[in-house]
């Protein structure tokens, strides 16, 4: 039985400030994945007993980056899709274990005025295709922050943010995609109905007070492992971020 944390840390100097090293001993996950690290390498010693630490950076500094937390020994890991156009700014781990590969990920936000919404169209079918290549060998569970909200019940507001990064429908049609290509929403397949449990509240506006989120973290795994799902978890009381951390637990 494997437990798996995600956790975007919106900076994770900040987040070791606000009891980020706690929450993972006390999470006791055997694989503890971040995203939107904000550093470059050498700018912190995590002390993780147990645990086998591996990071990807951005070249800008300051910005986005990724990082995995194991405690058994992957039988391989790398960095990034293999294509140098997106591997530039740290998004994505992938460590191979017996069973299955488990890949973190930080999706590139479209931007305000969806700047780079064309941007995040050709990353979205980048990723897919290392996906299902990855599947040609063994399973996949992939987790992270997505950056979409894939459907209504997915945010608080749905109307209102309707051209919205995040809420697009071109956004929303390449997470279907996604879904179609083999690939189970964990969380809502635990949950299919549930309302109103978010991972993500913008800082402003009270939101998170309000509870006014979005669900834009997730754990994501092949068809094949359907059975051996046990739960999956969005832990809204963990302070930290702007985000909370998000968990799937699969059987052996």
């Amino acid at each position: 039985m494997r437990k798996m944390i995600s956790w975007n840390v919106n900076g994770l100097r900040a987040c070791v400030g606000k009891g980020f090293l706690e929450y993972v001993k006390e999470s006791d996950a055997d694989i503890f994945c971040i995203q939107e690290s904000k550093l470059q390498e050498g700018q912190i010693e995590l002390d993780l007993p147990g645990y086998r630490q591996y990071w990807n950076y951005a070249e800008k500094k300051g910005y986005s980056g990724t990082a995995m937390f194991t405690k058994e020994e992957p039988v391989s890991v790398s960095y990034g899709l293999g294509i140098p156009e997106h591997d530039k700014e740290g998004r994505v781990i992938t460590a191979e274990f017996d069973d299955y590969y488990v890949v973190t990920c930080y999706t590139p936000n479209s931007q305000d005025g969806l700047k780079r919404l064309d941007y995040r169209m050709e990353w979205e079918d980048a990723f897919l295709s290392y996906l299902k290549k990855l599947e040609e060998k063994k399973p996949v569970v992939f987790c992270g922050d997505l950056n979409v909200a894939h459907k209504e019940i997915d945010l608080k507001n749905p109307k209102t943010n309707r051209k919205n990064a995040g809420f697009t429908d071109e956004e929303r049609e390449k997470f279907t995609r996604l879904l179609d290509a083999g690939f189970i929403d964990t969380w809502r397949y635990f949950n299919p109905d549930l309302e109103g449990v978010y991972s993500w509240w913008s800082y402003r506006f009270s939101a998170r007070q309000k509870n006014a989120g979005w669900r834009i973290d997730y754990f994501c795994v092949s068809d094949s492992l359907k059975d051996r799902l046990v739960s999956a978890a969005i832990h809204t009381d963990v302070l930290g971020s702007d985000h909370c951390p998000v968990e799937v637990v699969i059987g052996d």
